[in-house]
């Protein structure tokens, strides 16, 4: 999940701007569904329109915050180590490719370019000739954030062979030799929402509430499956619904978008890796019977809650990531896993301890407070939390590369040293 503190939606005062923003986006909603012949769309198309229509939604608005001051903190804003972490197995990818020029980074997602800064500027210092072989692509839906990426990205040091914005059109199929990555871009991925009910598969959709009973202007309803790719989704993660003891009532999510984003990714990739940071578990534990409202969140000025029909466009909405649909759609594409971790021990594995362990002997300078010691320790043990953001799943996917000896096996992936 987020990184986010309070459990309940706040009641907060809404600007003039934010209703307007809000009113039209409603209004835009209940026309579509108002549209349909059966006076419904599925959760999938309203979350698809609430974060991402191109005026209205959550990300295509200013007020699509991330950090101190927004809706929710991810792992760069604590802390430029997470992103020289990352410049380290980046270096490592590099040099198992065979150093070559350009060796290309694809950033899905890349919220306000905290990554892009942060990777840059370790490589430029401690690894100047990958630096130098850098190409540095960033894949962004969302036209406000790419401007809040270029803005943040500023007059920083930039990777050898160029920083450039695109699309998934203008990548050619088999172009790309070294890494497509994300961190937690595919939680924000619209999910379609299913139940189980009287020995039934069925979804959850989305219809205009009755004004007179509801404050909320949309409300669930349920009907028959929308697409039979939701029975095929479950065939790939292997989920048998009649043999799973699943009670009436059971809710869950799917994420079919995961499933044509990887097969995506896999179809530029020519050599190299796919590597995907983000909160989630296996199918099994992810569709466990005991899971019955699912892991749709919502995200509001530092607060979660689980009530999608509120605050519409002004907050984030997130459910966890079925990591198996995404190892097996990779494997049907032409992808290996190298390997599925936490990202507490992955990023202990590349140095974070080292780094733990050198905050210890440092003193007071002028420069260097002990509140900036005391801080900085504390982003690092938040990076590796195992009740938080170190039980994030970290991903590992390949493509021509021979991973069967210990010197091709990724620093990420290497037990670390004890003490």
């Amino acid at each position: 999940m987020r990184f986010a503190h309070l459990q309940v939606p706040p009641l907060t005062f809404i600007s003039e701007s934010q209703a307007s923003v809000m009113s039209h986006l409603c209004q835009y909603i209940s026309d579509r569904i108002r549209s349909h012949p059966q006076g419904k769309i599925s959760f999938a198309e309203y979350m698809d329109l609430a974060l991402y229509h191109p005026q209205y939604g959550y990300y295509a608005s200013h007020i699509a915050l991330i950090g101190a001051k927004g809706d929710f903190v991810t792992a760069p804003h604590l802390t430029s180590d997470f992103g020289e972490l990352l410049g380290i197995q980046f270096e490592q990818m590099w040099t198992l490719l065979g150093r070559p020029t350009p060796f290309t980074l694809i950033e899905m997602g890349a919220g306000q370019g905290v990554l892009i800064r942060d990777v840059c500027h370790y490589l430029h210092r401690h690894h100047p000739q990958c630096f130098e072989a850098l190409e540095y692509v960033v894949v962004e839906k969302s036209a406000a954030l790419i401007q809040a990426q270029r803005h943040h990205v500023g007059n920083s040091v930039l990777p050898g062979q160029g920083l450039r914005w695109c699309s998934w059109d203008e990548i050619e199929n088999e172009s790309v030799v070294g890494c497509f990555f994300s961190n937690e871009l595919v939680d924000a991925f619209p999910v379609h929402l299913i139940c189980w009910n009287q020995g039934k598969l069925q979804e959850r959709y989305v219809t205009l509430a009755d004004a007179e009973a509801s404050k909320r202007p949309f409300q669930d309803v349920v009907g028959e499956l929308s697409t039979t790719a939701l029975k095929d989704y479950f065939d790939l993660v292997a989920i048998d619904w009649e043999k799973g003891h699943y009670e009436s009532g059971y809710c869950s999510e799917v994420n079919l978008a995961t499933l044509d984003w990887m097969t995506t990714v896999a179809s530029k990739l020519q050599r190299g890796y796919v590597l995907t940071i983000d909160y989630g578990y296996p199918a099994t534990r992810y569709y466990n019977p005991t899971r019955r409202e699912g892991t749709l969140q919502c995200y509001y000025q530092h607060a979660h809650h689980s009530d999608p029909y509120i605050h519409v466009g002004q907050q984030d909405i997130t459910a966890h990531v079925d990591f198996t649909a995404l190892q097996r759609q990779g494997e049907q594409n032409g992808l290996y896993t190298e390997g599925f971790t936490q990202q507490g021990l992955f990023l202990m594995a590349l140095g974070l301890g080292d780094r733990l362990a050198a905050l210890s002997t440092l003193s007071p300078s002028p420069t260097l407070s002990v509140n900036d010691i005391l801080r900085r320790r504390e982003a690092l043990h938040a990076l590796i939390n195992p009740m938080g953001m170190g039980n994030f799943g970290v991903l590992v996917q390949s493509k021509g590369i021979n991973s069967t000896s210990e010197e091709t096996r990724l620093n990420g992936f290497k037990v670390p040293p004890m003490g």
